[in-house]
């Protein structure tokens, strides 16, 4: 109960910075919709190529790795590109500021070529993950999915890491990783009972679906649905940006001893012993 509190007070607080900031919203809905043009995009690209019956029959299974290769590095960079931009937004506004969505961009863009280079290397790394738990048994696939957890947690600061202090791929994994080391509890509590309450909030949009069922049959059904899946995507907008200004928070706090205004009083945020990295962002 105790950690579940405290996610849930983190959750409260970065729900309050972003009410500051609502336009941050913007980015990753952009982000959402480029993930689908790109999709859609390769997706045609592959049926032209390849033809709807070679695809649904395996053939010509080397050009469908390289597009799906290619897919997977585009989605990271979107995905890991706008990311940066609210970040780099929450940030402003944790140092007192009043970002904007232009703000956020240009910090990414600022860092275009470590953002690529990253979504290059995590891309790569998830693909070789999948590709091992494809083909391996039970045992197997259970450990591959420790190691895909250890891999989160130990890359949750990459980020900030990459925006701040310009290293490498591989340099801001083992800084990242160092972070988390220092701040395991507070990544803990915050990243994944933020998680946790945000698929909590998005189990309730099964209720307009079943409801839509019994009292309106298959017309109501759809609508119920429909309903549905605006709020799972209001939700999943929301705790994206929410969890990317709870990243910015540990971040600075992390290497700075800083503690943002709204965040200040937060048990979780005033451990005893903190150890800083003498980071000035």
């Amino acid at each position: 109960m105790g950690r579940l509190s405290t996610g849930w007070q983190l959750t409260k607080t970065s729900l309050r910075v972003l009410r500051k900031d609502k336009e941050l919203l913007l980015l990753p809905l952009i982000s959402g919709l480029c993930l689908l043009l790109v999709l859609a995009g390769f997706v045609g690209g592959m049926l032209l190529v390849v033809g709807w019956d070679a695809l649904m029959a395996g053939g010509n299974y080397w050009i469908s790795i390289g597009f799906m290769i290619v897919y997977y590095i585009v989605a990271f960079f979107i995905g890991i590109f706008f990311n940066a931009a609210v970040i780099g937004a929450a940030m402003i506004r944790l140092e007192g500021g009043n970002p904007t969505v232009s703000d956020g961009l240009r910090i990414a863009r600022q860092n275009l070529g470590r953002i690529f280079l990253w979504a290059l290397f995590a891309a790569t790394v998830a693909m070789i993950l999948r590709a091992i738990q494809e083909r391996v048994g039970f045992i197997g696939k259970i450990i591959v999915g420790i190691i895909g957890i250890a891999w989160s947690l130990g890359t949750f600061f990459v980020v900030p890491v990459l925006i701040y202090e310009k290293l490498g791929p591989w340099a801001a994994v083992k800084r990242s990783a160092s972070i988390f080391k220092r701040t395991w509890g507070e990544t803990l509590a915050g990243g994944f009972s933020m998680g946790g309450i945000f698929l909590l909030a998005g189990l309730a949009g099964i209720l307009p679906i079943v409801l839509g069922w019994i009292f309106g049959g298959v017309f109501g059904l759809v609508v119920g649905l429909l309903l549905a899946i605006v709020y799972w995507i209001l939700i999943g907008l929301i705790a994206s940006a929410a969890s990317s200004i709870l990243i910015a928070a540990l971040y600075r706090y992390a290497t700075t001893g800083k503690v943002a205004e709204d965040f200040q009083g937060l048990p979780v945020f005033g451990l005893p012993s903190r150890q800083t990295y003498g980071r000035t962002p």
